[in-house]
């Protein structure tokens, strides 16, 4: 089980850096910000693999993605890490720990709250950042901003994330083959 999630979850990181560079390729100006393609593998992994493999994710897809190709900018890696971080843990910790797993609509209802949640630490560190640190960076307005921008990525998200999540769940694919035993 350790090999298929630890799989799973390679997987979902190298999608959170090569979503983003096809949504680039678009040639739309600040497709990152308007599609949110890095959140997407993030919720996905959260909830399928539970909230530690979700923080993983959540900080390492940002930072990888910082390093292997420059984006998102130094000066917002950081935000974009605690905001997909809170996203990788809450979504896990909704869908495993709570058993949203077992509830109709609970893929979705584990979506909306971790984006929430997700949304409210990015504007507790952004008011952190531009009010206790005085960095130059918007505020609350900024976070309104950021939200307003992102919401055809908020509107992909509600419709694919939660049918794969489902689609894979009750495929089956982390559940434990049963042993069988013989009578000698």
């Amino acid at each position: 089980m350790k090999t298929k999630k630890m799989t799973f979850g390679a997987m979902c990181l190298a999608l959170s850096l090569l979503l983003p560079q096809i949504f680039h390729f678009i040639g739309l100006q600040q497709a990152g910000a308007v599609f949110l393609p890095m959140h997407i593998p993030v919720f996905i992994g959260g909830m399928l693999l539970g909230p530690i493999y979700g923080l993983f994710l959540g900080i390492f897809a940002p930072l990888t993605s910082f390093v292997v190709t420059g984006m998102p900018s130094a000066d917002r890696v950081i935000f974009m890490m605690s905001e997909l971080a809170t996203y990788g843990v809450m979504s896990g910790l909704l869908f495993h720990q709570f058993h949203f797993s077992k509830k109709k609509l609970g893929s979705l209802s584990a979506l909306v709250i971790s984006m929430l949640a997700g949304r409210l630490v990015y504007g507790l560190v952004i008011s952190i950042g531009t009010y206790l640190f005085q960095i130059p960076l918007g505020g609350i307005q900024a976070v309104i901003m950021a939200t307003m921008t992102g919401v055809p990525g908020i509107v992909i998200q509600l419709l694919f994330v939660p049918t794969i999540v489902t689609i894979i769940d009750r495929g089956g694919y982390f559940n434990e083959p049963e042993v069988i035993t013989r009578k000698a």
